[in-house]
């Protein structure tokens, strides 16, 4: 009975102590942030192939900043539950071409109609096709039909029916947490690109800019791209790509660079020296306010956007020759041409132009570029048409890259190998945690310091993960070997509180004030040892190691502005009498 009643007193102080409160708030706000969800079941989206299947029937390709739960999962296809990624292309792989099929997710039923993969090849021929088009006449204010000929290439598609049928989409494990992998625990391709020059830093932020629209123009979504510099001051981009390999990021890369725009079979303009100017200010682009936004139906808006870009005098003259003999239709109450411009990417369609009819035969520099976005609400479509005309200015801005890359490095990790990863990383964490939680006990003989210090470097590695999940920093080597020795640090610092305030504090008469005050002096200075010894590999090795020294950083200031007090408390608490 007395035991429970000084059971009982003890842990009321402990849940009184505010440091103690601190520190269990952290962890229950970690929790939140990490969203465990052992129960998820499915395969998660990775990416939508354009154009594909999946695509037709209206799957939506996840964001890069969404966060691992929040994306959309499958769960079964056909009423087939679908548990595992064997399991999902088990499935698929036994579905017949042209049969629609029901795909179910967490969020949606889907009806897609699975095909073999289609390759269109275009041919060294062309082909005359005959059009007829709504001619408006400026003089008499009416319309004609009128027959023109235009001359297309040839293609030819092929179907790979040696191979199963495709839905055009990338799977992955349904993820149970918030906690982003790195590349060596889920898989995927580091490519470390060097620019030939050395550049301003606005350029190479538009570099950056351009790859990643450009690698979004091939349905990648799961892919990061960022600038990084070592110690003598290089610069680098860093490309991380999860779920791909090595050689079909060398191509991708190697790929890139080719920007043009054609009237028919005409190239008016490529992209960088033909583009002299790209606005992107508010008095020249934005929501144009001549067309706004309008309603199509209950749940279907349509925003217009507008901008203008300047070319060189070249590209006007053949601007020029290339529309002086197009017809002018009527659309809509205005004039157009009867040819589109059509906006190329590495032989990849990324938009077609309408051409007003007054820019017909002239050689004109500045062209107001036009364009749309749609949303099921005003400020969606708004929102929609913002964001195609930014990323239609950045393709025409670096439609060619402004300064040559090259390839310095590329590190490829199988989804195999990620998941032993994953796998020895707990099991060798769950072992040095045992290891020191056994050390200690030997030395002091005493549970009243050995349970405290064991939930203590709990408590921090739900912290540090939890950090993570908020700021969606991915976990990979380095950034796990910097919680190893943030919580190797912070049982060092246990040691030092409870060496000075039992021993040391008591041979000199000390009171407890006093102990924790030289024990805090001690760890401060630690503490910021490690921090100033971490901020040189924030910038070494091109920002591969900044993963390490970001998370040692941040492990170290929890360890001793939220659980050594706390531990510190638990320990007067406990042993106190």
């Amino acid at each position: 009975m007395i035991y429970r009643v000084l059971f009982m007193e003890t842990l009321k102080k402990l849940f009184k102590s505010g440091r103690v409160i601190v520190m269990l708030a952290f962890v229950l706000l970690a929790i939140v942030a990490i969203h465990p969800a052992p129960w998820n079941d499915g395969v998660a989206i990775r990416s939508i192939a354009k154009e594909g299947p999946a695509y037709i029937a209206g799957v939506v390709a996840p964001k890069p900043t969404a966060t691992p739960i929040s994306r959309e999962r499958i769960i079964a296809i056909n009423q087939e539950a679908i548990h595992s990624v064997d399991d999902y292309y088990r499935v698929a792989g036994s579905l017949a071409p042209n049969i629609s099929v029901q795909l179910k997710t967490n969020k949606k039923l889907y009806r897609v109609v699975p095909q073999y993969r289609a390759e269109k090849v275009v041919l060294n021929e062309t082909t005359v096709e005959n059009r007829t088009k709504e001619v408006f006449d400026t003089k008499t204010n009416t319309t004609k039909n009128e027959t023109y000929a235009v001359e297309v290439p040839k293609t030819k598609t092929v179907l790979h029916k040696d191979e199963p049928v495709d839905l055009g989409l990338s799977v992955y494990a349904a993820p149970k947490t918030n906690l982003r992998k790195g590349l060596e625990l889920q898989g995927g391709t580091r490519v470390l690109l060097q620019p030939d020059e050395k550049v301003s830093q606005e350029v190479l932020e538009t570099v950056i800019a351009s790859l990643e629209q450009r690698l979004n123009v091939y349905g990648i979504s799961d892919v990061a791209v960022k600038s990084a510099t070592d110690l003598s001051g290089s610069q680098f981009i860093l490309v991380e790509i999860a779920g791909a390999t090595e050689e079909e990021i060398r191509t991708l890369l190697a790929s890139q660079g080719k920007f043009e725009a054609n009237v028919g079979n005409t190239t008016i303009f490529h992209g960088g020296s033909d583009i002299t100017y790209v606005c992107r200010s508010a008095d020249c682009s934005g929501i144009n306010p001549g067309r706004g936004c309008r309603q199509l139906d209950i749940n279907q808006w349509v925003c217009s956007f507008f901008f203008t870009i300047s070319t060189s005098p070249q590209a006007a003259q053949r601007q020029a020759d290339a529309t002086r003999n197009l017809a002018v239709i009527s659309e809509q109450g205005e004039g157009y041409l009867s040819e589109k411009l059509y906006l190329y990417l590495d032989d990849t369609l990324v938009d077609s132009l309408n051409i007003g009819a007054s820019l017909k035969g002239q050689a004109a520099t500045d062209i107001q570029i036009s364009g749309s976005g749609s949303g099921s609400t005003q400020a969606n479509a708004m929102q929609s048409a913002l964001d195609n005309m930014k990323n239609l200015q950045t393709v025409l801005a670096t439609g060619s890259l402004p300064v040559k890359l090259h390839i310095v490095k590329t590190d490829a990790i199988s989804p195999t190998l990620g998941d032993e990863f994953v796998r020895s990383t707990l099991l060798m964490t769950l072992l040095a945690t045992l290891a020191v939680v056994l050390v200690i006990f030997v030395k002091y003989r005493e549970w009243k310091i050995t349970a405290p210090i064991a939930v203590t470097m709990i408590a921090e590695i739900v912290i540090l993960l939890g950090v993570a999940a908020l700021i969606g920093w991915n976990l990979d080597l380095a950034a796990i070997a910097g919680i190893i020795v943030a919580v190797g640090t912070g049982v060092d610092d246990q040691i030092v509180i409870t060496d000075e305030t039992l021993r040391a504090g008591r041979r000199e008469n000390l009171n407890w004030r006093d102990r924790f005050k030289r024990a805090f002096f001690i760890i401060m200075a630690a503490y910021l040892t490690a921090v100033v010894s971490m901020i040189p590999l924030l910038f070494a090795g091109a920002g591969l190691l900044k993963g390490f020294a970001l998370t040692t950083i941040i492990g170290v200031s929890v360890g001793v502005f939220v659980t050594r007090p706390a531990y510190a408390a638990v320990v007067e608490i406990l042993l106190n009498k």
